[in-house]
């Protein structure tokens, strides 16, 4: 059984090495070789500030990382929108999809976002994650390109209620 608590900025080795067993394996079912090495290296990295926000989450199990995910009042990119609350790096080991791992977190996310007041979620999902998202409710806003390495990135922008 594993169990969710907040990340510090001591866990930033574990949740860069997370993102590595996350990302690499589960995203090449949508974005071709040539997106993902120019990608990954830049997206696939632990972000200080979130680690240190007190709104990042990671899930354990007997001392292993299986999953991370917070959350944010600013967008990314920058601008606050009232009310509105930005999921953020979410991922989860690999080798433990479909445990309720991501779903743990992101409730965990949802609780602590309305906590704060907020009364609506957005997130920028990966092809791979879209319905991952829309099991929880979320529904789609429109595709999105983000840039990492100078490659187009392809996201798609998500919101639900709290």
């Amino acid at each position: 059984m594993f169990t969710i608590r907040r990340a510090t900025l001591a866990d930033i080795g574990a949740v860069d090495a997370l993102l590595g067993r996350s990302y690499g394996p589960l995203l090449r079912s949508h974005y071709p070789p040539s997106t993902l090495v120019l990608a990954l290296p830049r997206m696939a990295r632990a972000q200080p500030g979130l680690l240190a926000s007190g709104r990042y989450y990671l899930a354990e199990e007997e001392g292993v990382l299986l999953g991370a995910g917070g959350w944010s009042q600013d967008a990314p990119g920058g601008g606050v929108t009232p009310g509105m609350g930005h999921v953020r790096h979410v991922a989860t080991d690999a080798r433990a999809v479909r445990r309720g791992i991501g779903r743990a977190i992101l409730d965990r996310v949802a609780m602590d976002a309305r906590s704060a007041g907020l009364v609506r979620l957005s997130c920028l999902s990966t092809l791979t994650a879209v319905p991952f998202y829309a099991a929880l409710g979320f529904q789609e806003v429109g595709p999105r390109t983000l840039q990492f390495g100078g490659v187009p990135f392809a996201v798609v922008e998500m919101e639900r209620r709290l």
